[in-house]
């Protein structure tokens, strides 16, 4: 009875000390600097807000899709320029809207960009 007592008390100082490791010191971070990029895309015609359109950075693992409001927001690795795509993702829910192709360069840190698709 005593060993297991003892065992038990261990594993519990263990998963204390990592705790209070992790309170004091934190998660990794990412130390990468990021440029952070949203907006919202609308309809040209109506001007309401599109939902599943398909934003496409330029960059592998680096893309978004528009929710219900119409808004997406991306974080993506710094550089001097990206080639952004919107395209249409359900043809079925949205009518078919045009895809749009865009450069935003310059980006001091943070834009905030308002798209308009023309539908097909």
């Amino acid at each position: 009875m005593n060993k297991i007592v003892r065992k038990i008390l261990k594993g519990v100082s263990l998963t204390s000390v990592l705790f209070v490791f992790q309170a004091c010191y934190g998660t990794p971070q990412d130390m990468e600097q990021d440029n952070h990029i949203e907006g919202i895309v609308k309809a040209r015609a109506t001007g309401q807000p599109v939902k599943g359109i398909k934003v496409n950075t330029g960059i592998q693992g680096h893309e978004a899709t528009t929710g219900d409001d119409g808004s997406f927001s991306v974080y993506v690795p710094l550089a001097d320029s990206y080639a952004m795509k919107f395209e249409d993702a359900d043809i079925a829910a949205n009518s078919a809207y045009r895809s749009y192709d865009t450069v935003v360069a310059n980006i001091p840190g943070y834009v905030y960009l308002n798209i308009l698709l023309d539908t097909q």
